[in-house]
């Protein structure tokens, strides 16, 4: 067992957790996935790029704390958001003037007004179809609401404008049309750095449908521990591609909703100890795309009766003091050791077609002298979420339906 210093984060800032069949993107300082009606679908043409033989680019990626903060443009002329990198939803979403009704920013809210390439989009539009929450009433322009389950939402106007990246030549990548939501009154729980979400799902109003023709379904990023400061990459199209030495490859698995990503995980192990997770009698395919992997969840989330079972495997083999958790969803907690180090066993995630070792965030400080261990149960579907897939580069080939896993030190992928 490695002893590891645990960084702390604030546990006033971890949310209830309310269990849905759609699970849902339940961070320390970010909401819930929405709950919206998925069944409304149009295919929409990828957008037009404005660069020439693209084929590659990608942008910064950054720790916030319980959020990866991405770094894109957008407007005439490109005004430079930072905003929460999502797989586990679509829509992609900021925060826009006039404000009238926004949490406190810390970079200057989009005017859409000061973008010579904004455009609201009608309610006839594909786009406006795809968006799922979307309404026309008074009028034909198209508007969205997006409820999260912790009752915390964002209302705007669905519109188009240019969206920027770099390219991996260095110069300026941008896709005029892009259609993402303008909010106007937004009422969630992120911190002053991210100015909304990046919708990086597989459904179709997602960023990585609407790029689809220029990136030919491959994205990939990196993720930097937890307190790191160092910032990393997030890339598309060839400049995504996971190989060479230590890659662990898992398939995608097609399930509805399509926004998720599926996959399946065989089973875990502790020091040793493993075991095979057992056929649930409430999920119908539980052997087979029965976790998802999401950018935008901090935790993982376990079936109740795979939970209770690791749990007492991690317990046997962690040597301290126990306390309990009153306030929050964590099972497992210790009091923090006086040199601040807990001897932490490895852990194995046992996908379908290699093992991902889990080295990094599998314990953390969430109230004083209280570190607790963030796998947590949930009564429904299983999330991998984000402080698991720290330093790894993970690669998503959704031509191919494959997801690569490569051991990286992601602070000096930047």
């Amino acid at each position: 067992m490695a002893a590891m210093a645990l960084p702390s984060i604030s546990f006033t800032e971890i949310p209830s957790i309310p269990l849905l069949t759609i699970p849902q993107s339940t961070n320390f300082n970010v909401c819930e996935t929405p709950s919206i009606d998925l069944s409304r679908k149009a295919r929409m043409a990828s957008l037009n790029s404005n660069s020439t033989s693209l084929d590659s680019f990608g942008t910064t990626i950054q720790s916030g704390h319980g959020e990866y903060l991405m770094r894109i443009s957008l407007g005439s002329p490109p005004m430079q958001i930072l905003a929460i990198a999502d797989t586990g939803s679509d829509l992609t979403w900021i925060q826009c003037a006039p404000c009238e009704q926004c949490y406190d920013q810390n970079a200057p809210i989009f005017d859409p007004g000061k973008s010579t390439s904004y455009k609201r989009v009608p309610c006839s539009s594909n786009l406006c179809q795809a968006a799922g929450s979307s309404s026309c009433g008074g009028g034909d322009q198209c508007s969205y609401r997006v409820t999260y389950g912790d009752q915390s939402y964002t209302i705007g106007d669905l519109a188009t404008d240019t969206l920027g990246f770099n390219s991996n030549s260095g110069a300026m990548a941008s896709f005029t049309g892009f259609g993402f939501g303008c909010g106007h009154r937004n009422q969630v729980r992120f911190n002053g750095n991210a100015a909304g979400i990046v919708g990086l799902g597989g459904g179709e109003i997602s960023m990585i449908k609407q790029l689809a023709n220029s990136i030919d379904g491959k994205f990939s990023y990196c993720l930097t521990l937890f307190d790191s400061s160092a910032t990393s990459r997030i890339s598309f199209g060839t400049e995504a591609n996971v190989n060479g030495n230590g890659v662990v490859s898992t398939p995608l698995v097609r399930k509805n909703p399509e926004t998720y990503y599926f996959l399946t995980l065989e089973g875990i192990s502790v020091a040793g100890r493993g075991f095979r997770h057992q056929r649930r009698r409430r999920l119908a395919a539980v052997d087979e795309g029965n976790i998802i992997i999401d950018s935008g969840t901090t935790l993982t989330y376990l079936p109740e009766e795979m939970y209770n079972e690791w749990e007492s495997s991690v317990a046997r083999a962690v040597n301290g003091k126990r306390v309990n958790d009153t306030r929050g969803p964590f099972g497992l907690c210790y009091k923090k050791p006086s040199d601040g180090e807990l001897a932490a066993p490895p852990i194995v995630a046992h996908f379908s077609g290699g093992d991902v070792i889990v080295r990094d965030g599998t314990f953390m400080e969430v109230e004083e002298g209280v570190i607790c261990f963030t796998f947590v149960p949930s009564g429904d579907l299983a999330i991998f979420g984000n402080l698991h897939q720290m330093n790894y580069l993970i690669g998503y080939d959704i031509v191919n339906e494959v997801v690569n896993f490569q051991p990286t030190d992601c602070s000096k992928s930047g």
